[in-house]
């Protein structure tokens, strides 16, 4: 089975959509509003935890014990995808940030940090699409 970002392109235009969706009903009174947003940051989410796996998996192309790549905390598995050059310093530093806001919106379910998390979005969906190419390219040098 060859390793692929399929999956974190689909999640990728899963959280592009729901962004389109609330530009065009940015009515916040309207429950559509909550529902685009809600499905934008459930995207964030899933699409995050994706990256992280993927990351994960490139990482153990460079060499070194794959258990000890699993044993990674998140942050540091992106501290080790700068040193390896899937991330520049800047995008570490925002990979970070939305790392640290993903783990605040399993905590914090309020409108205003909601709203937080969106601002966050578009730059997210940058990142993302930035660095798929990159894990694909670690995994086609290995197949």
């Amino acid at each position: 089975m060859a390793l692929n970002v399929e999956h974190l392109l689909r999640t990728a235009a899963t959280l592009e959509q729901a962004l389109e969706a609330i530009a065009e009903h940015g009515n916040k009174e309207d429950v559509r509003f909550d529902l685009y947003r809600n499905a934008a940051i459930k995207s964030f989410e899933l699409s995050l935890e994706t990256a992280g796996k993927l990351l994960r998996k490139a990482l153990k192309a460079y060499g070194g014990a794959p258990r000890s790549v699993d044993a990674l905390v998140f942050n540091d598995v992106l501290c080790h995808a700068g040193k390896h050059s899937l991330l520049d310093a800047e995008a570490v530093e925002r990979w970070l940030l939305y790392c640290a806001n993903r783990n605040n919106t399993a905590h914090d379910y309020g409108e205003a940090f909601a709203n937080e998390t969106l601002r966050l979005l578009p730059d997210y969906l940058r990142d993302v699409r930035e660095l798929a190419p990159r894990i694909q390219a670690v995994f086609d040098a290995s197949a």
